[in-house]
């Protein structure tokens, strides 16, 4: 016998999870199947610069205290090039800061909000298959422990990224994808050792990189590297003398070494998929679209759209209206495309790119002089930074 709920939630990363806690707030029932188990989910190391939107969703369904206690307010954000440092003040510049929390570290929260709550919540639910996805009643099609099971809905949300089932749901030329695909991945490691005091990103003659932070004594660090390396291709000490370097830290004063205990790599890439429903079937997060991490915008982008998707969800469910959800994805596409916009423009102001002439190398650096000298380029950086991704209440 089929399984029902009103909300088929695909997808147990912050798309999924915020989205079902939203829709619980209103009364609306979900079940989330996730592929992995909950130990992989609560281990994937993601980026955690949070938007004042996804801290205010966050504290408003009643999960922001870990982050409001271990959280970190960052107020700076630098960025240097020919040894010198262009530090923008966010309040100063914008009157808003972020908040340094990593993202598996929300995902711990708001999974274990649900499970202790008795949501479902089902881990190890490989699905197959979508079916009926234009039809009043979709039927989302899974394994779990062994057993085939059929899980039907009013509605199913694909939150289960950019290699999930659902985008792939979608009978071929009706979405449309864009893409662009760099030709280096940023190779990244966590180290025991107190951070800088402001995220700091650099470009060097060397590539770039990035000093950031997840706690008071905990750092992420990270390198420009070509697609095809390998993390076992760095040795510590080789990590450690291209951060000096590129950081310009030629005394090997100002970058505190410490014990690197994971590493892992990030291909870059930008995408967007278009329109980001079909029928019933409403897509959100990564699968359908991934921004370069240059700006750290991809959780605030998937708490976005799940802030519009529970909005017309709980619209339909009030009223029978479907408006909303027929406008979900016009809404959220000038949004995706400034956001990414902003994310691309990042990555080519910061990186070396092997196919640059000396002229637009030249162009880069000279755009970063600008920069240095002219408030309002530093303010225009700042706002995006701060607030890009968020959503009108």
């Amino acid at each position: 016998m089929n399984a029902s709920t009103q909300v088929a939630i695909i997808g147990a990363g912050p798309a999924g999870l915020f989205l079902a806690h939203l829709l619980k707030r209103q009364g609306i029932d979900s079940v989330v199947l996730e592929a992995r188990s909950r130990a992989y989910v609560e281990a994937r190391v993601r980026a955690g610069v949070l938007e004042s939107g996804t801290i205010d969703t966050l504290n408003n369904l009643g999960l922001g205290e870990r982050m409001t206690r271990e959280g970190l307010v960052d107020n700076g954000l630098d960025m240097r090039f020919r040894g010198r440092t262009i530090h923008l003040d966010l309040p100063g510049l914008t009157g808003r800061s972020v908040k340094i929390y990593g993202q598996q570290e929300v995902v711990k929260d708001l999974i274990g909000a649900r499970v202790s709550e008795g949501d479902p919540l089902v881990f190890e639910a490989e699905v197959s298959r979508i079916e009926d996805a234009l039809g009043d009643r979709p039927r989302v099609h899974y394994m779990h422990q062994g057993v085939a099971k059929v899980l039907e809905c009013s509605f199913v949300a694909g939150c289960d990224g950019f290699h999930g089932v659902s985008r792939a749901a979608v009978p071929e030329g009706l979405i449309t994808s864009y893409t662009r695909e760099y030709d280096f991945s940023w190779l990244g490691v966590l180290v025991k050792a107190p951070p800088l005091a402001d995220m700091t990103y650099t470009n060097h003659d060397r590539g770039f990189a990035l000093c950031s932070r997840r706690s008071l004594s905990i750092s992420r660090l990270y390198l420009q590297v070509p697609s095809s390396d390998r993390p076992e291709n760095w040795s510590d000490a080789r990590i450690w003398d291209e951060l000096h370097t590129r950081m310009f830290d030629t005394g090997r004063t100002e970058i505190a070494e410490g014990q690197i205990f994971q590493r892992d790599m990030a291909q870059l890439r930008a995408f967007i998929a278009s329109p980001m429903q079909y029928g019933n079937l409403f897509l959100a997060g990564d699968a359908v679209h991934i921004v370069p991490p240059a700006g750290a915008k991809g959780l605030n982008m998937a708490v976005a759209d799940a802030r519009m998707l529970a909005r017309a969800f709980v619209a339909f469910f009030s009223t029978g209206s479907r408006a909303a959800l027929d406008r979900y994805s016009e809404e959220c596409g000038l949004r995706v495309w400034k956001t990414i916009r902003f994310s691309s423009y990042m990555t080519g102001l910061l990186h070396r790119f092997d196919e640059h002439t000396p002229f637009e190398r030249g162009m880069q650096l000279t755009e970063l002089e600008f920069i240095s000298q002219s408030e309002a380029a530093q303010r225009t950086i700042a706002e995006q930074y701060v607030r890009l991704s968020d959503v009108a209440d």
